[in-house]
């Protein structure tokens, strides 16, 4: 199959890996630094070449803020036939797009970081394909995700968004408020280094993967939670209440335990 990357950022270029041995792949990137390490692939700086490649299936990889306009750039230039896909960490308008656009379509994503997760490893990790959209293209990505390892769930677009505003904003904000009041411990303790390396982790991903993120219109809602949870918990600290507080952990440990 032909495929066409657009973005060759980090998941740009992890699909990249993982397909060019298989397929005959193209990447895309205005910025013709960014496609310096490519291998195994031809390297597209201009939107003619793409016409040339006359792809079968399309897969954005550009951040979110990107997603839509590019797709219209390229819409002109691949088959009627070819096949558009995204990776969008949030879908919120992409639905729309996709009904108007007048090609076949398939929307993944991959519930991991390049930067945070073990590329070498990810049996321990998921995607998410939605349930929305062409059958093949599903067929595709289901293939591909589970040669990986991944554990795959199928949402529709909506259901994605409110589960990705769950999984991912809220420790994402408690590993930001962690960081924000953290200060630097000469003989830090156990837990302590734990949640340093699950904040590093967090802050070494790209800035447009964390906006896109907080910015989902779903995120402000679970924020509130915390914020919610942060002033019961304040109170019982204020007061020194042992009774609330018992019922407190009680309450928090059956969640975890679920």
């Amino acid at each position: 199959m032909r495929i066409l990357i657009l973005g060759a950022g980090k998941m740009g270029a992890f699909f990249v890996d993982l397909l060019s041995f298989e397929h005959e792949t193209a990447v895309y990137d205005v910025n013709p630094q960014r496609l310096r390490f490519m291998y195994n692939t031809l390297r597209f700086t201009s939107l003619e070449e793409i016409r040339d490649f006359r792809p079968e299936l399309v897969i954005n990889a550009v951040t979110l803020k990107y997603t839509t306009d590019v797709f219209r750039q390229v819409l002109p230039l691949i088959p009627d036939d070819c096949i558009l896909s995204d990776i969008a960490s949030v879908k919120t308008g992409l639905q729309t797009f996709y009904e108007a656009c007048g090609h076949r379509y398939v929307s993944t994503h991959p519930m991991f970081g390049p930067t945070f997760a073990n590329l070498g490893a990810l049996s321990s990790e998921n995607a998410i394909i939605i349930s929305e959209g062409d059958y093949m293209g599903r067929i595709f990505f289901k293939d591909l995700y589970q040669r990986l390892g991944l554990h795959i769930c199928e949402y529709t677009f909506e259901q994605h968004d409110e589960t990705v505003a769950y999984s991912l904003s809220i420790p994402f904000v408690s590993t930001f408020v962690f960081a924000a009041v953290m200060k630097h411990q000469d003989a830090p303790g156990t837990t302590f280094k734990r949640h340093m390396a699950i904040a590093r982790g967090v802050l070494g991903e790209d800035d447009c993967l964390l906006r896109e993120i907080l910015f989902n219109p779903r995120t402000s809602g679970q924020v509130s939670q915390i914020r919610d949870e942060l002033k019961e918990l304040l109170d019982i600290i204020d007061r020194k209440d042992e009774d609330r507080l018992n019922a407190y952990l009680q309450r928090i440990r059956k969640n975890i335990d679920r």
